[in-house]
Protein backbone atom coordinates (compact mmCIF):
# COMPACT_ATOMS: atom_id res chain seq x y z
CA UNK A 1 0.00 0.00 0.00
CA UNK A 2 2.87 2.53 0.67
CA UNK A 3 4.60 1.61 -2.57
CA UNK A 4 1.19 2.31 -4.29
CA UNK A 5 -0.10 5.27 -2.49
CA UNK A 6 3.77 7.13 -2.19
CA UNK A 7 3.67 7.19 -5.70
CA UNK A 8 0.31 8.02 -6.59
CA UNK A 9 0.17 11.40 -3.63
CA UNK A 10 0.76 14.74 -4.40
CA UNK A 11 3.61 14.98 -0.62
CA UNK A 12 4.97 12.49 1.08
CA UNK A 13 6.97 13.09 4.32
CA UNK A 14 9.65 10.85 5.76
CA UNK A 15 11.89 11.41 9.00
CA UNK A 16 15.55 11.01 7.34
CA UNK A 17 17.38 12.12 4.69
CA UNK A 18 18.55 8.01 4.49
CA UNK A 19 14.86 7.11 3.83
CA UNK A 20 13.98 10.49 1.56
CA UNK A 21 17.07 8.22 -0.72
CA UNK A 22 15.73 5.07 -0.23
CA UNK A 23 12.33 5.92 -1.11
CA UNK A 24 13.51 7.50 -4.31
CA UNK A 25 15.90 4.38 -5.34
CA UNK A 26 13.83 1.75 -4.36
CA UNK A 27 10.21 2.83 -4.86
CA UNK A 28 10.84 6.00 -7.12
CA UNK A 29 8.73 7.75 -4.42
CA UNK A 30 9.38 11.88 -3.86
CA UNK A 31 9.02 12.22 0.00
CA UNK A 32 10.15 15.68 1.41
CA UNK A 33 12.30 15.34 4.97
CA UNK A 34 10.68 16.50 8.15
CA UNK A 35 13.07 15.58 10.85
CA UNK A 36 11.44 14.84 14.56
CA UNK A 37 11.68 17.38 16.69
CA UNK A 38 11.33 17.71 20.60
CA UNK A 39 8.18 19.62 21.88
CA UNK A 40 8.26 22.89 24.09
CA UNK A 41 8.11 21.49 27.35
CA UNK A 42 11.61 19.40 26.24
CA UNK A 43 13.83 22.16 27.88
CA UNK A 44 16.76 23.04 30.68
CA UNK A 45 15.60 22.58 33.79
CA UNK A 46 15.75 25.27 36.15
CA UNK A 47 18.04 24.84 39.25
CA UNK A 48 15.08 25.17 41.57
CA UNK A 49 13.43 22.51 40.04
CA UNK A 50 15.76 20.31 39.60
CA UNK A 51 15.98 20.31 43.18
CA UNK A 52 12.41 19.62 43.86
CA UNK A 53 12.47 17.12 41.48
CA UNK A 54 15.26 14.92 43.14
CA UNK A 55 14.06 15.90 47.16
CA UNK A 56 10.40 14.05 45.72
CA UNK A 57 12.38 10.88 44.22
CA UNK A 58 14.77 10.71 46.78
CA UNK A 59 11.42 9.79 48.94
CA UNK A 60 11.51 6.44 47.41
CA UNK A 61 14.69 5.73 45.26
CA UNK A 62 18.08 5.67 47.19
CA UNK A 63 20.82 7.36 45.05
CA UNK A 64 18.74 10.25 44.94
CA UNK A 65 19.15 10.74 48.61
CA UNK A 66 22.49 12.77 50.07
CA UNK A 67 25.84 10.71 50.75
CA UNK A 68 25.98 12.82 54.27
CA UNK A 69 24.28 15.45 55.76
CA UNK A 70 26.72 17.12 58.09
CA UNK A 71 25.39 18.01 61.42
CA UNK A 72 21.74 18.45 59.95
CA UNK A 73 20.03 14.84 59.26
CA UNK A 74 16.50 16.67 57.85
CA UNK A 75 18.61 19.49 55.75
CA UNK A 76 17.08 20.43 52.60
CA UNK A 77 19.64 17.96 50.66
CA UNK A 78 19.91 15.64 48.10
CA UNK A 79 22.46 13.52 46.67
CA UNK A 80 23.17 16.59 43.54
CA UNK A 81 21.15 19.94 45.02
CA UNK A 82 20.92 21.55 48.76
CA UNK A 83 19.36 24.77 49.23
CA UNK A 84 21.46 26.87 51.85
CA UNK A 85 19.89 28.01 54.90
CA UNK A 86 20.83 31.32 54.76
CA UNK A 87 19.72 32.53 51.47
CA UNK A 88 17.51 29.72 50.79
CA UNK A 89 19.25 29.53 47.20
CA UNK A 90 20.03 26.00 46.06
CA UNK A 91 23.18 25.54 45.03
CA UNK A 92 24.65 22.17 43.55
CA UNK A 93 26.43 19.66 45.98
CA UNK A 94 30.25 20.26 46.01
CA UNK A 95 31.25 16.75 44.73
CA UNK A 96 28.07 15.52 43.39
CA UNK A 97 27.82 12.64 41.55
CA UNK A 98 27.56 12.48 37.76
CA UNK A 99 23.83 11.81 36.42
CA UNK A 100 23.63 9.37 33.80
CA UNK A 101 20.31 9.23 32.24
CA UNK A 102 19.07 6.34 29.35
CA UNK A 103 15.30 5.13 28.54
CA UNK A 104 14.20 1.64 27.20
CA UNK A 105 11.21 -0.59 26.65
CA UNK A 106 12.91 -3.23 28.35
CA UNK A 107 12.13 -5.98 25.88
CA UNK A 108 15.67 -6.38 24.57
CA UNK A 109 17.70 -4.53 27.36
CA UNK A 110 20.64 -7.07 27.17
CA UNK A 111 23.28 -4.63 25.44
CA UNK A 112 22.52 -1.69 28.07
CA UNK A 113 23.00 -4.55 30.75
CA UNK A 114 25.76 -4.94 29.42
CA UNK A 115 27.65 -1.93 28.90
CA UNK A 116 25.95 -0.20 32.14
CA UNK A 117 27.73 -3.61 34.27
CA UNK A 118 30.86 -3.04 32.07
CA UNK A 119 34.17 -2.57 35.65
CA UNK A 120 36.05 -0.34 33.17
CA UNK A 121 34.43 2.60 34.51
CA UNK A 122 35.31 1.96 38.17
CA UNK A 123 38.45 -0.09 36.87
CA UNK A 124 39.74 3.79 35.82
CA UNK A 125 38.55 5.70 39.74
CA UNK A 126 40.80 2.60 41.40
CA UNK A 127 43.74 3.44 39.13
CA UNK A 128 43.76 6.85 40.40
CA UNK A 129 41.48 8.61 37.70
CA UNK A 130 39.70 11.99 39.52
CA UNK A 131 35.69 11.03 38.01
CA UNK A 132 32.79 11.65 39.76
CA UNK A 133 30.57 8.42 41.18
CA UNK A 134 27.65 7.92 38.66
CA UNK A 135 24.17 7.44 39.28
CA UNK A 136 22.41 5.50 35.90
CA UNK A 137 19.02 6.64 36.04
CA UNK A 138 17.20 3.91 33.20
CA UNK A 139 13.43 4.84 32.70
CA UNK A 140 10.73 3.47 31.28
CA UNK A 141 8.41 0.02 31.54
CA UNK A 142 8.26 -3.15 29.69
CA UNK A 143 7.60 -6.69 30.43
CA UNK A 144 11.42 -7.71 31.58
CA UNK A 145 12.01 -4.73 33.93
CA UNK A 146 11.79 -7.08 37.21
CA UNK A 147 14.12 -9.39 35.66
CA UNK A 148 16.84 -7.07 34.96
CA UNK A 149 15.86 -5.30 37.83
CA UNK A 150 17.14 -9.12 39.97
CA UNK A 151 20.34 -8.32 37.70
CA UNK A 152 21.15 -4.77 38.78
CA UNK A 153 20.60 -6.17 42.06
CA UNK A 154 23.69 -8.39 42.34
CA UNK A 155 25.71 -5.57 40.82
CA UNK A 156 28.28 -4.48 43.70
CA UNK A 157 29.74 -1.37 42.46
CA UNK A 158 31.60 1.19 44.53
CA UNK A 159 31.15 3.94 42.42
CA UNK A 160 27.70 3.56 40.27
CA UNK A 161 24.33 3.26 41.00
CA UNK A 162 21.61 2.18 39.20
CA UNK A 163 18.31 3.20 39.28
CA UNK A 164 15.16 2.59 37.65
CA UNK A 165 12.32 4.76 38.66
CA UNK A 166 8.95 4.83 37.56
CA UNK A 167 8.07 8.69 36.46
CA UNK A 168 5.03 10.62 36.30
CA UNK A 169 4.87 12.11 33.11
CA UNK A 170 5.73 15.44 33.35
CA UNK A 171 8.61 14.50 35.56
CA UNK A 172 10.39 12.78 32.83
CA UNK A 173 11.34 16.16 30.65
CA UNK A 174 12.28 17.54 34.52
CA UNK A 175 14.73 14.75 34.88
CA UNK A 176 16.30 15.39 31.15
CA UNK A 177 16.31 18.74 31.61
CA UNK A 178 18.34 18.50 34.75
CA UNK A 179 21.12 14.99 33.62
CA UNK A 180 24.75 15.54 32.71
CA UNK A 181 24.82 12.99 29.61
CA UNK A 182 22.57 11.11 28.05
CA UNK A 183 23.01 7.45 27.23
CA UNK A 184 20.87 5.86 24.22
CA UNK A 185 21.24 2.34 22.80
CA UNK A 186 18.64 2.61 20.47
CA UNK A 187 19.53 0.74 16.99
CA UNK A 188 17.14 1.41 13.83
CA UNK A 189 16.19 -2.14 12.09
CA UNK A 190 15.61 -0.29 9.39
CA UNK A 191 18.88 2.26 9.33
CA UNK A 192 16.62 4.80 8.18
CA UNK A 193 15.12 6.53 11.04
CA UNK A 194 16.01 8.48 14.20
CA UNK A 195 15.83 8.18 18.09
CA UNK A 196 12.95 9.97 19.45
CA UNK A 197 14.89 9.82 22.98
CA UNK A 198 17.83 11.99 21.57
CA UNK A 199 15.55 14.34 19.68
CA UNK A 200 14.22 15.11 23.63
CA UNK A 201 17.37 15.03 25.11
CA UNK A 202 18.70 17.45 22.38
CA UNK A 203 15.36 19.60 23.23
CA UNK A 204 16.88 20.06 26.49
CA UNK A 205 20.66 21.10 26.19
CA UNK A 206 21.65 17.36 26.88
CA UNK A 207 25.00 16.06 25.48
CA UNK A 208 24.57 11.95 24.34
CA UNK A 209 26.38 8.87 23.53
CA UNK A 210 24.90 7.08 21.09
CA UNK A 211 25.88 3.25 19.60
CA UNK A 212 26.20 4.10 16.19
CA UNK A 213 23.94 2.75 13.31
CA UNK A 214 23.53 3.66 9.53
CA UNK A 215 21.99 7.50 9.23
CA UNK A 216 22.96 8.22 12.95
CA UNK A 217 24.64 11.31 11.95
CA UNK A 218 21.67 13.51 10.85
CA UNK A 219 21.44 13.86 14.55
CA UNK A 220 23.88 13.27 16.47
CA UNK A 221 27.19 14.75 15.13
CA UNK A 222 30.28 13.16 16.88
CA UNK A 223 32.09 15.73 18.90
CA UNK A 224 29.78 18.52 18.48
CA UNK A 225 27.09 17.89 20.31
CA UNK A 226 27.27 14.01 21.86
CA UNK A 227 29.72 11.15 20.86
CA UNK A 228 28.93 8.04 18.78
CA UNK A 229 30.15 4.52 20.55
CA UNK A 230 30.54 0.97 19.14
CA UNK A 231 30.99 -0.92 21.94
CA UNK A 232 31.24 -0.97 25.75
CA UNK A 233 34.88 -0.62 25.67
CA UNK A 234 34.44 2.43 23.41
CA UNK A 235 31.56 4.05 25.71
CA UNK A 236 33.66 3.80 28.65
CA UNK A 237 36.21 5.80 27.07
CA UNK A 238 34.23 7.87 26.55
CA UNK A 239 32.37 8.73 29.58
CA UNK A 240 36.33 9.12 31.35
CA UNK A 241 36.92 11.01 29.09
CA UNK A 242 34.22 13.36 29.67
CA UNK A 243 33.86 13.42 33.30
CA UNK A 244 37.37 13.91 33.76
CA UNK A 245 36.64 17.47 33.82
CA UNK A 246 33.20 17.26 35.30
CA UNK A 247 34.13 19.62 38.50
CA UNK A 248 34.75 22.67 35.79
CA UNK A 249 33.00 24.18 33.29
CA UNK A 250 35.67 23.13 30.98
CA UNK A 251 36.03 19.96 28.47
CA UNK A 252 33.66 18.27 25.60
CA UNK A 253 30.38 17.55 27.96
CA UNK A 254 30.48 21.57 28.75
CA UNK A 255 31.42 22.40 25.16
CA UNK A 256 28.80 19.79 23.61
CA UNK A 257 26.14 21.51 25.77
CA UNK A 258 26.98 24.79 24.87
CA UNK A 259 26.49 24.18 21.46
CA UNK A 260 23.22 22.51 22.06
CA UNK A 261 21.88 26.00 23.40
CA UNK A 262 23.46 27.68 20.50
CA UNK A 263 21.92 25.51 17.74
CA UNK A 264 18.83 27.08 19.00
CA UNK A 265 17.07 23.61 17.30
CA UNK A 266 13.46 24.16 15.65
CA UNK A 267 10.58 22.87 17.81
CA UNK A 268 7.81 20.40 16.32
CA UNK A 269 5.70 22.99 15.53
CA UNK A 270 8.20 25.49 14.58
CA UNK A 271 9.75 22.87 11.94
CA UNK A 272 6.14 21.51 10.51
CA UNK A 273 5.19 25.65 10.13
CA UNK A 274 8.50 25.95 8.14
CA UNK A 275 8.79 22.60 6.15
CA UNK A 276 5.23 21.74 5.87
CA UNK A 277 3.17 24.69 5.52
CA UNK A 278 4.73 25.74 2.36
CA UNK A 279 3.88 22.64 0.74
CA UNK A 280 0.52 23.25 1.32
CA UNK A 281 0.20 26.42 -0.27
CA UNK A 282 0.27 28.35 3.28
CA UNK A 283 2.60 30.88 3.47
CA UNK A 284 1.53 32.84 6.22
Amino acid sequence: YERLFGRLSDYNLCVTDAMKKDLWVNFKIKAVTLHDKPASYFKETPLDLQHSLYMKLAKDYEPFRPRYVAGNPSADRSAFTERDGKGGNVLKTRGRPALLISSTSWTGWESLFYILSSPDYERFIKEGAKLPALVCVITGKGPLKDYYNGLIQKLHFKHIQICTPWLEAEDYPLLLGSADLGVCLHKSSSGLDLPMKVVDMFGCCLPVCAIHFECLHELVKHNENGLIFRDSKELAEQLKMLFLDFATLEGKLHRFRENLRASRQLRWDQSWDQIVLPLLGNKE
